[in-house]
């Protein structure tokens, strides 16, 4: 078992047949925020990253560029350490397959298995997909190709080496029984407990080096190199000592949380549970699968990501910046699109006009009539009383999320408490307290709110590094210890030192007018890009005929002139989200409105109230599959707060849901 206060955390290791995207930032700044949280609790946090570096992908890149594989791998490694940097990235360890600590442990491994008889040799037939390395079965297949790429496959037969996974599938579900938290959120559980339904079999876990030469070689077979799956997950026990530091191994093992992707959970809950299993050792506590990001409402490929490189997004927006809106615009578990649009208005409303508001105007008005020092706190009144109150409250749900990777709500609660700090400014008008000559009220009211901001840039540590340290040396404020008791006092508005001096220098956010020229051009790029392969694309023959114009009258939704049309930009400013209703009963206090639990892909459902009880009745609601409006503010109707707005034709009156394919998994992004 790990010691009490040790905290371990891994990402991915991450495939050097390429350099960095926006999806490997999201992961690793998801862990380092955590990772950084957890350290001002006091714990001893471990964070392990990497790149994952055998396997046919990195092998063909290699042959392509006419350089050796280990020439490929020493060079697009870097790329990854240069980007976590940039970053702000704190990892402990940053591990490469290649290295022989993790080849000299994978080849003992290997032995062990093999000699305790849960290793061996058969001939295996079936069709192999290069690009995902990995055999398929017929049923598998769609139109004959890979189900995970779309690419051809090929038929092979030969002999291997494999693993007796399925002799492990039956303690793998007692464990996922007796552990409901181990895969999250709750959506990928279900996924992986279907596919275990399925059968789970054997593991071929080498390859012949006559067809493939770049890996660890298996310890018995000079023949076979180790696939590459059951090589690359030992990495999470080979970055913590396993079979060399036994003392660091348990003070670490089991892993707090594994951050993966959602295309690759199956492998790091089944392959790599019973892989353990097998080894006497425990999974992880949880393996926490999170989805992936669109890109201006496109599938990111080749050209969107330019559009995203994660060293644009630095230069133009800084890194605080960047790390900010990765874990603010979308619930970690759930797929969402990144929108250059949607990063400039977040920035502006909350870091600019939030955040970095009551900090300019608070430490400005301090200095101009105040003498620049941290005014001693005076008797309190009732409006300060609800605003403590508020900020107690703020740090302990701000605790709770970031704690269970709920980043975007403890930024939220963060953001809570900018706002209520603002508006507390506005209702007890320091400027007539000074005018007025109330210097006592006066220095109470900025006391408190220089203490607002102190909270929120010690909250802000973990996500915006840099930024926050600059707004608590502005304050004279030293980084607290967060541990469960401590964050009582930390809440308090009464921690800065009295008589401290104050600095008030540029915003700490500016705010931004428009995008950044290097933004505007990449999107112009990326623009005529498209504009190009529409005007050259070729109809499919098979495609049906343009439709005749209607006679019909248009609807009255239907715009009636250019003025009502909108931009492509507007259109992805609304978010939507596949949701499966999981629970709904009629309103206590309305008879039109039926109150629904929807799981739209996040770690809970949520509360949707819809006006359409004349339509349907609460029981026939219970497993649809429909389309929900996510980034809409919540509202309460009649009592009850709604958390979005479901999809459904018909004007005045609601004629139908709108539905999709009941086998698309909550939180699918719809467009």
């Amino acid at each position: 078992m790990p010691a009490a206060d040790a905290f371990y955390i891994t990402t991915p290791i991450y495939y050097v047949n390429d350099t960095p995207h926006l999806g490997h930032a999201y992961t690793t700044v998801a862990a380092d925020v955590i990772t950084r949280y957890q350290r001002l609790k006091g714990r001893h946090a471990y964070f392990l990253t990497g790149t994952d570096e055998h396997g046919q992908k990195v092998l063909d890149a290699a042959t392509k560029r006419g350089i050796s594989p280990q020439a490929h791998a020493d060079e697009l490694s870097v790329p990854f350490r240069e980007l976590w940097e940039r970053l702000d990235i704190q990892h402990d360890d940053f591990i490469r397959t290649t290295e022989p600590r993790h080849t000299e442990l994978v080849q003992s491994i290997l032995q062990r298995l093999f000699d305790n008889g849960d290793i061996y040799d058969d001939t295996y037939e079936g069709w192999y997909s290069t690009s995902e390395e990995r055999f398929w079965t017929e049923k598998d297949l769609v139109d004959g190709k890979c189900p995970a790429s779309g690419n051809p496959v090929e038929w092979i037969s030969e002999k291997n080496y494999f693993f007796r996974m399925s002799k492990y599938a039956p303690h793998l579900a007692a464990w996922m029984e007796a552990h409901p938290d181990f895969i999250r959120p709750t959506s990928r559980r279900n996924e992986v407990l279907g596919a275990m339904k399925k059968g789970v079999g054997d593991l071929c876990i080498t390859r012949p080096k006559s067809r493939l030469s770049w890996g660890i070689e298996i310890p018995w077979d000079s023949e076979y190199v180790t696939y590459v799956w059951f090589d690359a997950l030992i990495n999470y026990i080979t970055g913590i000592g396993y079979g060399t530091d036994p003392a660091m191994f348990e003070r670490h093992w089991p892993a707090t949380y594994h951050l993966v992707g959602k295309d690759i959970l199956t492998t790091h809950s089944i392959y790599w549970s019973t892989m353990l299993f097998a080894m006497g050792l425990s999974p992880a506590e949880c393996l926490y699968a999170h989805g992936w990001w669109t890109v201006e409402g496109r599938k990111m490929g080749k050209s969107t990501g330019n559009a995203v490189s994660p060293h644009l997004l630095i230069d133009s927006y800084g890194t605080d910046a960047v790390r900010y809106f990765l874990m603010r615009e979308i619930a970690f578990g759930a797929d969402g699109d990144f929108s250059h649009q949607a990063f400039l208005l977040r920035y502006n409303a909350e870091l600019a006009n939030d955040l970095g508001n009551l900090v300019h105007r608070s430490l400005s008005m301090t200095a101009k009539w105040l003498g620049g020092v941290v005014p001693p706190l005076g008797e309190l009144n009732a409006d300060d009383h609800v605003l403590m109150d508020l900020a107690a409250d703020v740090v302990k749900r701000f605790d709770a999320a970031i704690c269970n990777l709920h980043y975007k709500e403890a930024l939220g609660a963060l953001m809570e408490l900018a706002g209520a700090g603002n508006k507390y400014v506005d209702t007890q008008e320091p400027w007539a307290l000074n005018r007025d000559g109330n210097t006592a009220r006066l220095g109470t009211v900025m006391r408190l709110v220089l203490e607002l901001c102190r909270l929120s840039g010690t909250l802000l540590l973990p996500f915006c590094p840099t930024k926050a340290a600059v707004l608590l040396s502005r304050l004279g404020a030293e980084t607290p210890l967060l541990s469960d008791e401590n964050l009582p006092t930390v809440a308090g508005l009464d921690q800065l030192t009295e008589g401290g001096a104050l600095l008030v220098e540029d915003p700490l956010f500016p705010r931004m007018t428009e995008l950044p020229e290097s933004i505007q051009q990449v999107l112009a790029e990326l623009a005529a890009s498209e504009a190009d392969s529409a005007a050259t694309a070729t109809p499919s023959p098979d495609a049906p005929a343009p439709a005749a114009p209607s006679s019909a009258a248009p609807s009255s939704a239907a715009p009636s002139s250019d003025s009502d049309m909108i931009e492509f930009d507007d259109f992805t400013k609304v978010h939507f989200r596949s949701g499966r209703v999981v629970e709904a009963e009629t309103h206590p206090n309305a008879d039109r409105l039926l109150v629904l639990k929807v799981d739209v892909g996040e770690e809970s459902p949520r509360t949707v109230v819809a006006g359409i009880a004349n339509k349907y009745a609460p029981e026939d609601l219970v497993g649809k599959t429909v389309v929900v409006v996510v980034n809409l503010k919540p509202a309460k109707l009649r009592g009850i707060v709604s958390e979005g707005m479901l999809l459904a034709a018909g004007g005045g009156e609601v004629k139908g849901l709108v539905t999709v394919d009941p086998a698309v998994e909550p939180g699918e992004i719809v467009r």
